[in-house]
């Protein structure tokens, strides 16, 4: 017989997208309805996902050991969680025991996502209760330049892809003299496969306030943009919320938690263009112009933002900051190898059995990934390649899936880490329509102000069908390796001067699709 609970049972319900878009709204109301009309006092709390999507919905349930894991979820299953007495973390055939013990979970070295899928994203009181606000405390008795250290000592890097050092780069905006500096936040994240930053705003939007907050008071700033990809109405929704909370709280606005210090913070919605990706681009587009890559020098540190000097952070780099903060650079900097310190969140998409947000310390190979946390193909065929950092991102072949993470080995075999995404394809994949695609989304997205990405993608389209429809491969083999060459060296940034990456490296790596012997 179930046992009626004498207290309100918390039962948490995730409010991603992801999870939303497996159903979990309708999870959420048929528990509630479920509850009423079984007379059982529950509280339902929407937090954000743990990252598992193969299990969204993914319902938790609060008992004194610990929260107790149901998923995948299905409003049809409701009735029958009720009936085996879920409440009280009874047996289900969709238990998955305490969610702390889930192994995919356990191993993880959750740093800059620690708060993600266990707070409610916009509950200011349980992010402070979670060890929130905490480096911004630390930052406010710090002068900028020890502020600035910290960050470098940690051996941060830049999350969005280009992994420069954080602190080099909020230090030349400190060193700089100015009425005006600004903190913009990048977070147009485009590429395949990449999803933690839409993670990060939707369900910890705090945490990425709280850094951008700290690197205002770094460096000097009082103004900050958030500018955000306009596909992510709900990252909008909870950042939205979460600032006006903050200012209220007095943790944004003028004399922040009584200091001297003042910072503003507005969210801007994208043009839409992945080339907005690209830093100088974005800030022209954020300065209401047409997103068109600038020429470097100067660079965005000493003239960005209205011709102001601008630190421009991927969300992933800034909602990292305030644990820097909180727990000491050298805590950071343990994590990881070589000259990639850290954690860096692994988003696992394409042809696996389960994809999610992974969060690892450097070092860990590709070929642990796709399997030990991946599952293998969800095909169950072998996977052929996998295509890390996005649509710009090299292909690589089973040979290279022992490399680890880690930039410079990245760098050593001809590849990107860039955002952290990782996109697998078993062995029915056809890698010349791949590398088809490659220039194809070149010409697509380019703005279009220099002729090796406008022209080089089109003309690079054109070569590949001859080469799939047989036509003087060998020739027009040549053709593609001269063309990739010039957008290499000629392109004004990485989307013309990175297309060459998947394109070659699907040439190099797998020449039988391009009619070339092995």
């Amino acid at each position: 017989m179930m046992t009626t609970p004498n207290i309100s049972t918390k039962v948490y319900i995730p409010r991603d997208s992801s999870a939303l878009s497996m159903g979990a709204e309708k999870v959420a109301a048929a528990i509630a309805q479920e509850a009423k009309k079984r007379g059982l006092e529950i509280t339902i709390i929407r937090n954000g996902s743990r990252g598992l999507y193969w299990l969204e919905t993914m319902v938790e349930v609060a008992t004194e050991q610990g929260r107790v894991a149901y998923g995948p979820v299905k409003a049809k299953d409701v009735p029958s969680l009720f009936d085996a007495d879920f409440l009280q973390a009874k047996t289900h055939p969709l238990s998955l025991g305490l969610t702390e013990e889930i192994d995919w979970l356990k191993k993880q070295q959750r740093l800059t996502f620690a708060r993600v899928g266990i707070t409610d994203p916009v509950s200011l009181d349980d992010y402070i209760a979670h060890d929130g606000y905490k480096g911004l405390k630390k930052a406010l008795t710090l002068s900028g330049a020890e502020i600035v250290k910290a960050v470098t000592d940690s051996g941060l890097r830049g999350r969005g892809g280009a992994a420069f050092p954080t602190g080099i780069k909020w230090n030349t905006v400190l060193g700089c003299k100015s009425d005006q500096k600004y903190i913009v936040c990048n977070a147009d994240e485009g590429d395949s496969g990449t999803f933690s930053d839409r993670m990060i705003m939707e369900d910890d939007p705090f945490v990425l306030i709280e850094g951008m907050t700290i690197a205002g008071v770094a460096v000097g700033a009082t103004q900050g943009y958030i500018y955000l990809r306009s596909e992510y109405p709900h990252a909008l929704k909870a950042l939205n919320e979460a600032i006006v909370k903050a200012e209220a709280a007095g943790y944004l606005g003028e004399n922040i938690c009584g200091s001297t210090h003042t910072f503003n913070l507005e969210v801007r919605r994208a043009a839409g263009a992945y080339v907005c990706g690209e830093e100088t681009s974005l800030l022209e587009s954020l300065e209401g112009k047409r997103g068109l890559v600038r020429f470097k020098p100067p660079l965005p540190a000493i003239e960005g933002l209205f011709g102001k000097p601008t630190v421009v952070n991927n969300v992933i780099s800034l909602a990292t900051v305030p644990i820097i903060l909180d727990k000491g650079a050298q805590y950071y900097a343990d994590y990881g190898m070589g000259r990639s310190r850290g954690t860096l969140p692994i988003q696992l998409a394409g042809n696996l059995k389960h994809g999610g947000l992974v969060e690892l310390a450097f070092g860990i190979t590709l070929r642990e990934l796709l399997y030990d946390y991946g599952g293998g193909s969800a095909t169950g065929k072998p996977i052929r390649a996998v295509q890390v950092g996005g649509p710009l991102g090299a292909f690589l072949p089973e040979s290279q899936f022992d490399t680890p993470l880690d930039y410079e080995a990245f760098n050593n075999i001809w590849a990107v880490l860039g955002h952290g995404g990782i996109v697998a394809f078993d062995d029915t994949v056809d890698m010349a329509k791949m590398a088809r695609y490659a220039f194809e989304f070149c010409a697509i997205e380019s703005c279009g102000k220099c002729t090796p990405c406008r022209i080089g993608s089109t003309r690079g389209v054109e070569v590949i069908d001859k080469i799939i429809a047989g036509t003087d491969t060998v020739k027009n083999i040549k053709l593609v390796r001269d063309l990739s060459d010039t957008m290499l060296n000629g392109s004004l940034c990485a989307l013309g001067g990175m297309t060459p990456y998947p394109v070659l490296s699907a040439m190099n790596h797998f020449p039988e699709d391009f009619g070339i012997a092995k």
